[in-house]
């Protein structure tokens, strides 16, 4: 029992970092109707942006603050530069440019930074936490991802331009009407989801290492929160996100046939159970077109 409540909790933990990508990536699926496959990339190379300005003397959370700004700075410059003047294009085109960005931020952060694995600190301390059931970094992702989360839910909530971002991904023909700039909604919401991305970075790095690839898998967890939430639910995201950490945790530990080996693949299995029996996820709305 006491191995079922450890792995609970340490998927948990995990899945909180699913949660912070899987939220990243619907927030940009929202704006722009697609999936952003540099998502890990681009939330790697704020890593980086981290682990430098460390490396010159910052303390942490100056970095950290400082990391959140530049990245959400990047988003909206990415944006603004490069899917603007397609926005109109087809669907095709999106992930040509994608596909680049996930190629040009990798093969950056090698040149400038190697592609040998460099360790990543921790703001949390070491040892372990409630008897044994998870480290006090684990603990730490929890408590920020729930800040993250609770920051979220009060600007999206309570403040005019969080209520305008949601209008404008809900309904952006209205949003229009009524005098909202859909555009820079659209370019807030990719700075947004670029410093979500980048506390996903800062949190797991500690865990994984830092290294050019760091987030490939990280990012599959992601889409399959984001799938098996529901890409239309931000709210969705998060949920999937935890229940993805749990079920690879689980699975790796009492599947024998799976193991420790086999849990990215446990990810793939939920993208595509889901878009089989649900494909608006279990918390997404359905979207019906008249024909």
């Amino acid at each position: 029992m006491e191995i079922f409540i450890q792995q609970i909790v340490s998927g948990i933990a995990t899945g909180a970092i699913y949660a912070c990508m899987a939220l990243a990536i619907v927030m940009i699926y929202q704006a722009i109707h697609n999936l952003n496959f540099a998502q890990g990339e681009m939330a790697m190379f704020s890593t980086f942006i981290a682990w430098q300005l460390i490396a010159w003397g910052t303390p942490y959370w100056i970095a950290f603050a400082l990391t959140l700004a530049i990245s959400f700075i990047g988003g909206v410059v990415i944006e603004r530069l490069v899917f603007k003047p397609i926005e109109n294009a087809p669907i095709l085109s999106y992930v040509v440019v994608f596909i680049a960005l996930f190629a040009i931020f990798n093969s950056l952060a090698g040149f400038i930074w190697n592609f040998e694995i460099k360790p990543f600190p921790t703001p949390f301390g070491s040892g372990a936490l409630f008897g044994g059931l998870m480290s006090p970094h684990q603990a730490g992702m929890i408590v920020v991802t729930v800040v993250v989360l609770a920051l979220l839910y009060f600007f999206f909530r309570f403040t005019r331009i969080g209520l305008a971002m949601r209008a404008a991904a809900v309904n952006p023909e209205s949003a229009r009407l009524v005098g909202i700039r859909v555009s820079w909604m659209t370019a807030l919401g990719w700075g947004m989801a670029s410093a979500i991305g980048a506390v996903a970075g800062m949190m797991i790095a500690p865990v994984v290492f830092l290294e050019p690839n760091m987030m490939v898998s990280i990012l599959l967890y992601g889409f399959a929160g984001a799938v098996l939430g529901g890409l239309t639910s931000p709210v969705g995201a998060v949920v999937g996100g935890l229940a993805v950490g749990v079920i690879e945790n689980l699975a790796g530990t009492y599947i024998p046939v799976v193991g420790p080996e086999l849990k990215l693949p446990i990810a793939l299995l939920v993208i595509v159970a889901v878009l089989v029996v649900r494909p608006s996820g279990l918390m997404g709305r359905k979207i019906v077109q008249r024909v």
